[in-house]
């Protein structure tokens, strides 16, 4: 019978970020973002899926049991990453059509992220390969400005792009970084926790939404008591989160956080429509005030054919993209201006996408399916090919 911990393994030495299961499949990798299904492995039988689910449930709930030193008969409920109850009570839940999360360790070797979900009425899930350490921004090869950013005392940092460009990693080394060259208190709000950061020269306090707190609504609204240098929310979800982000940058916090948008000023817009018409001007002159960086990438397939690297768009708060924001200039605008921000660090995804291709770090192909501005890029990619 195939086991969980047999096809993680397989994983791991495939290099996967993902593994995808179901019943009457074969299983499936997510190599270098692609999918491959692994045929070799056998058809998942029913039973072995429900045993395989059953085995991340009690993973995750061994794992709380030892995080909270709770006895193993003890009837106290459970978090650590999945909603609350015992192993047994969450596989119901399952049965009963709702999806779980959980998150568990492999001793020595990695993170997992899982959820678990019905799918033509048996169980599916995808599971997410975390490793137990953050890498460092120049392991991920992201430009240099960042480590500038990080290390300023206040203002807010976002980290956007669509699922699974690697928003999560680069926030953890952002974090990582922090911890590492500055003296500060770092308090993070996460759902669920998926790097765990050590203390170097920071103190750094991670809790999870759903075992350390109820919600993110009242792990931010307690976060100013707790004296935090640094704020890092995993994900902006909604104005209200946004409100305190925003807030806490203001007063003299630098808050870190990931935002679901494909470019920098996409993010400006995204966050002035969050909010309902009558305080997008507020919001707007908050945001002039406390943006100080927005990293938008994407994740690029090698020339080689192994491995991906990053294309970043970085946006920097200098004063002219301040003073745009302020004003509402248009989005074109300040496209232009990180076009020509250079000076300030800054740079469009095509021009990051332009400089891989140059340095044959990736194809053009692989550069026209990354970008978001193709008609730009093609001219970009022309231009550079003639000189």
């Amino acid at each position: 019978m195939k086991s969980i911990q047999t096809l993680l393994d397989i994983a791991l030495k495939s290099r996967a970020s993902d593994l995808i299961l179901k019943a009457d499949a074969p299983p499936a990798l997510r190599i270098d973002g692609r999918i491959a299904s692994r045929p070799d492995l056998g058809t998942i039988s029913y039973e072995e899926m429900h045993e395989m689910a059953m085995s991340v449930l009690y993973s995750a709930t061994r794992d709380n049991l030892v995080r909270s030193g709770t006895a193993a008969g003890d009837d106290t409920e459970i978090g650590a990453g999945v909603a609350g109850g015992n192993a047994d009570d969450l596989m119901r839940r399952l049965l009963d059509q709702q999806e779980i999360d959980a998150v568990f360790t492999v001793s020595g070797l990695v993170r997992v992220r899982a959820n678990l979900f019905l799918q033509r009425g048996a169980i599916g899930a995808a599971l997410r390969l975390i490793p137990l350490r953050p890498f460092s921004l120049d392991a991920l090869m992201l430009p240099k400005v960042l480590k500038e950013q990080a290390m300023q005392p206040q203002g807010l940092i976002l980290v956007t792009g669509p699922t699974g460009s690697g928003k999560s990693t680069t926030l953890a080394a952002l974090v990582d970084h922090v911890t590492e060259h500055r003296r500060a208190n770092i308090v993070t709000v996460e759902d669920p926790i998926e790097y765990v950061f050590e203390d170097k020269n920071s103190v750094v306090s991670q809790r999870e939404v759903g075992a350390d707190t109820k919600s993110f609504a009242n792990a931010l609204r307690a976060v100013m008591r707790q004296t935090p240098d640094v704020i890092v929310i995993g994900e902006m979800r909604d104005a209200d989160t946004m409100r305190v982000a925003l807030t806490a940058a203001e007063i003299g916090h630098l808050v870190i956080s990931t935002l679901h948008t494909i470019s920098a000023v996409g993010t400006i817009d995204r966050i002035l429509n969050a909010f309902p018409p009558h305080e997008r001007d507020q919001v707007r002159m908050q945001l002039a005030a406390t943006l100080t960086c927005v990293v938008s990438q994407r994740l690029a397939l090698r020339s080689s054919g192994t491995g991906r690297v990053p294309a970043v768009e970085v946006m920097t708060g200098s004063p002219t993209i301040k003073k745009q924001i302020e004003d509402g200039e248009s989005l074109s605008d300040i496209y232009t201006s990180i076009k020509e921000g250079g000076h300030f660090g800054m740079n469009t995804l095509n021009q990051s996408l332009q400089a891989l291709v140059q340095g044959r770090s990736i194809t053009a192909d692989e550069a026209v399916a990354a970008t978001n501005n193709l008609t730009e890029l093609r001219q970009m990619l022309r231009s550079s090919s003639r000189q």
